[in-house]
């Protein structure tokens, strides 16, 4: 195999024209294998293999340097790297990110994981090399789903001042993660169709070009004008009339266009773009078909890219749907808002039965907020579900264009927690410490999946800003018989008896019940408090739990700093209370990525660990 020879940096350029032409199909087999086994991004990396080539062969790495935009498309990359063989501990514990990470490799210059950062880190990277008065090249590929993201104008607008190399390639397959949506993307779009455009200016340059003595000079000029040829035909030149010069489009599966495009690139003294087409989840039909269903994929079956091991019990998401569909169907105020996650987010069935109160804004966060904030100010009742890690990049909009003005935005933080296998960028474990800052927000957490679809409809009446937060996965069926109505900030005591009050908050309610098991068996009896609200706390509740037990211990799948935990310790010690508090959160650290259940016995936060510390606790207050 071609693929054997790929073991380190550069190796492809040893590579002859035959043995290039047979790489792709070999890469793509092995990475349909391995992710079939381990889970991981598998669309966008089967479709970016031959431009990851043409990178490889083009440039000299590590010298010269790739910024990849999100990251889930680096697989190609790291075979070419010389990380094959960790591929089989890929996204687990201890093994191989599914992300860029320069403490793996030299030859990943920026950790990335969010959407639409390559293009400044890149344009960073290229004034370190110009201070350094050096001539390595910079190249941050990015996609069109990603380009629709404000910060990545931001930096194209900024690229245009320059005035040494800098390439940016466009990676443009149509798709983020659900179909791209706006004007960037019909933009776009019109790009690709507009072949009969070469043909046309190129026929006009030779019938010029024969006219005598003024011919010449008629072709020179329009040659001059930056508003030429391209102007009248591709209305806008959006990149070109930014200042950055624009290359293509280039077929993204053709190695030899893309690496003579790519040297070209490399000449330009400036900002350049290279727009490249590539299909997403090529060579493997399943992807093609369902390239939303294998963005990011559990291990599934080669033969009909049906998951292995189907889930048996409705995930968080699934109930959020299923709620949304029929609160859409009894209050038309009720509007959906995704961050190019419909499918993701479990807002695909509102949007099917509700398209003209669905939004998809695209990468786009931020605007997200504020749109929703508009939305809310013109007397909608918009609900913005987004995954926790990504919700943080809309801190101020949730301030000032939300919360500032007391706007009913719902908030359905998805994937709030530690999240597993994307690691250090994706793990939901900042929330509650940078919502519980903000003045007018009211933050919630169901123990379970009834008390989730209770929480939302609360969440619909209630008519203030209000953030929803709940785990990935299966969602928790037990305490079924608890079921108190949700009043706005009271929390509900589930057992009271005891020497210890466990006071867990959404997700470690069911972490909660393990522990009192467990402390029950060591003769140490627990009441347990479902804390539903972090914010306002039930100042009530705190007070008995105060006068009536030995020991308070918080429970949050969140970071320590400004979580809800340090809320009831700082209450407590404003009342004057003398009641010992364990903080059990996570520590101030970045998680990385790996099994959750893992994770959580690695950082102490599964039932056994807990039980543990108490125990520890009671021992010596005896």
């Amino acid at each position: 195999m071609v693929l054997d020879k790929i073991n380190e940096t550069n190796d492809i350029k040893k590579l002859n024209m035959e043995e290039l032409k047979q790489l792709p199909d070999e890469i793509r087999r092995f990475l349909i294998q391995s992710l079939s086994e381990t889970g991981g991004h598998l669309a966008s990396n089967l479709g970016v293999v031959e431009l990851t080539m043409a990178l490889h062969l083009t440039f000299d790495l590590p010298k010269d340097k790739i910024i990849w935009d999100v990251g889930h498309q680096s697989y190609t990359h790291k075979i070419l790297t010389g990380r094959k063989d960790g591929f089989g501990t890929l996204r687990q514990y201890g093994g191989m990110s599914g992300f860029p990470k320069r403490n793996e490799s030299d030859c990943d210059c920026f950790n990335t994981g969010h959407s639409s950062t390559s293009i400044s880190a890149g344009l960073g990277l290229a004034a370190a090399r110009d201070l350094r008065k050096e001539n390595d090249k910079i190249v941050s590929v990015i996609g069109d789903g990603a380009l629709t993201g404000g910060m990545a104008f931001e930096a194209l607008n900024n690229a245009s001042k320059l005035d040494t190399n800098f390439i940016i390639v466009l990676n443009d397959n149509d798709m983020s993660i659900s179909p791209n949506v706006g004007g960037l993307s019909q933009y776009l779009g019109g790009i690709r169709t507009a072949a009969a455009y070469q043909g046309l200016k190129n026929g006009v340059m030779e019938s010029l070009n024969k006219i005598p003595v003024y011919g010449e000079r008629l072709v020179k000029r329009i040659r001059r004008t930056k508003s030429g040829i391209k102007q009248l035909l591709i209305p806008g030149m959006l990149f070109e009339d930014m200042g950055i010069l624009y290359l293509g489009p280039i077929d993204g599966h053709d190695i030899d266009k893309m690496a003579a495009m790519f040297q070209k690139a490399a000449r330009v003294n400036g900002p350049v773009l290279v727009h490249v087409m590539t299909e997403k989840g090529k060579g493997y039909e399943p992807a093609v078909r369902h390239p939303a269903r294998f963005h990011g994929t559990e291990p599934f079956e080669i033969d009909t890219g049906l998951v292995k091991q189907k889930k048996k019990k409705a995930a968080y998401t699934d109930i959020f749907s299923t709620v949304m569909r029929k609160l859409g169907d009894r209050d038309e105020r009720v509007t959906a808002i995704t961050a190019a996650m419909e499918t993701g987010t479990g807002l695909k069935r509102f949007h099917n039965m509700f398209p003209k109160r669905f939004f998809d804004v695209g990468i786009a966060e931020a605007h997200a907020v504020t749109f929703a904030a508009g939305l809310a100010a013109g007397g909608r009742r918009p609900v913005f579900a987004v995954y926790s890690s990504f919700l943080q990049r809309a801190y101020d909009q949730i301030l000032h264009d939300v919360c500032l003005q007391d706007l009913p935005v719902v908030f359905a933080i998805d994937r709030a927690g530690i999240v597993g296998s994307d690691g250090e960028t994706h793990q939901g474990i900042f929330d509650i410490s940078y919502l519980r800052t903000i003045p007018h927000m009211t933050l919630l957490a169901p123990k379970n999946k009834w008390e989730f679809s209770d929480m939302i409809k609360f969440a619909i009446d209630f008519g203030h800003p209000v953030a929803i937060r709940y785990p990935r996965g299966e969602a928790y069926d037990g305490l079924r018989q608890f079921r108190t109505p949700v009043v706005f900030g009271e929390s509900e005591i589930i057992y009271h008896t005891g020497s210890v009050a466990l006071l867990a908050y959404g997700s470690m309610v069911k972490t909660a019940v393990e522990v009192r098991e467990r402390l029950k068996q060591a003769g140490i009896d627990c009441a347990l408090v479902n804390m539903r609200f972090a914010k306002p706390l039930d100042t009530y509740m705190l007070s008995h739990v105060a006068e009536t037990y030995k020991l308070a211990v918080t429970m949050e799948e969140n970071v320590k700093t400004g979580g809800m935990g340090e809320a009831v310790a700082e209450y407590l010690r404003e009342t004057g209370a003398d009641l010992p508090v364990l903080h059990i959160a996570v520590a101030d650290t970045f998680l990385p990525h790996g099994n959750v259940e893992v994770l959580k016995r690695q950082i102490g936060l599964d039932a056994e660990s807990i039980a543990d510390k108490i125990l520890t606790v009671m021992m010596e207050k005896k």
